[in-house]
């Protein structure tokens, strides 16, 4: 059974720069505290965690001798500033491309414009932005949700970074039929999340099953998941090689395999190697 990697998977760039900027508070000593998983993947967070990094859930959590983080999805200013008054030193990982979104939607609202962020209003990284613009925000999940939108002042219309892309541009046309003037749309989807969506699909109609390698909480794994699956029905979300069952893959000739942005390399190196074990007996 041969086995295909997708071009582009595992850690994005936000991702990377937040581990290791995590990494590198816990090689200046003291303790070390993630306000909520400074990622979405579990066995990376154990991994941390044997290190030395505590995740926490509030800020009133947070003591006067720790290094306090914000995950890579981002806070409310007012969780910042909580953060900065209660902890010795604060270390922001919030992701380049989510800082982008928070910055554009603080700009719009402060002009009197109203603001649509499309993505899961649950999600960390939308609730931060929301604390941005909290007066002028509406977050819709999708085109659907527009339709039930007041009209709408000179909208900007943003993304979440984990979305799909064609999520966004329906939502985004919607808006229009809502707006009164024409509104700014801008493509916040983030690169490296259009770029692995990108090799998985070419990927997905070349094989027979397909195991997408990511947390279940994980916004941009679970995406990767419906890519993959409008091409290969049997295509999987797992999180560890644990996972895979041998009798998915009997009989099969070809494999392929890809990971969200919060996967690490080890992890995916130990599904590939299992993965090849079975198909090597």
């Amino acid at each position: 059974m041969e086995v295909l990697l997708a071009e582009e998977f595992g850690f994005c760039f936000g991702v990377e720069r937040a581990v290791e900027m995590v990494e590198e508070a816990v090689a200046e000593g003291g303790r070390v505290r993630s306000l909520g998983p400074l990622i979405h993947n579990s066995q990376e967070m154990e991994r941390l965690k044997a290190q030395g990094v505590e995740t926490i859930d509030e800020p009133a959590e947070v003591e006067a001798n720790v290094t306090a983080v914000i995950r890579a999805h981002g806070v409310t200013p007012q969780v910042q500033r909580e953060l900065e008054t209660r902890a010795a030193k604060v270390v922001d990982a919030t992701c380049p491309f989510v800082t982008k979104v928070q910055k554009l939607a603080e700009r719009a609202a402060a002009q009197g414009r109203d603001v649509v962020l499309v993505g899961n209003p649950d999600h960390p990284e939308m609730i931060g932005v929301v604390g941005y613009a909290p007066d002028n925000t509406y977050v819709v999940r999708d085109a659907g949700e527009v339709e039930k939108l007041p009209n709408l002042h000179e909208p900007l219309v943003v993304s979440q970074t984990t979305l799909k892309l064609q999520t966004f541009l329906d939502a985004a046309e919607a808006v229009r039929l809502k707006a009164d003037a024409e509104p700014q749309i801008v493509n916040t989807i983030c690169s490296a999340t259009r770029d692995r969506q990108d090799a998985a699909r070419a990927l997905a109609g070349e094989v027979e099953a397909f195991y997408i390698i990511g947390g279940r909480h994980s916004s941009n794994s679970v995406k990767l998941l419906a890519v993959c699956q409008e091409q290969c029905p049997r295509s999987y979300l797992i999180e560890t090689a644990a996972e895979i069952n041998p009798a998915d893959l009997a009989g099969l000739r070809r494999v392929g395999v890809t990971a969200g942005a919060s996967t690490p390399n080890w992890l995916i190196n130990q599904v590939v190697e299992r993965l090849r074990e079975i198909g090597n007996a």
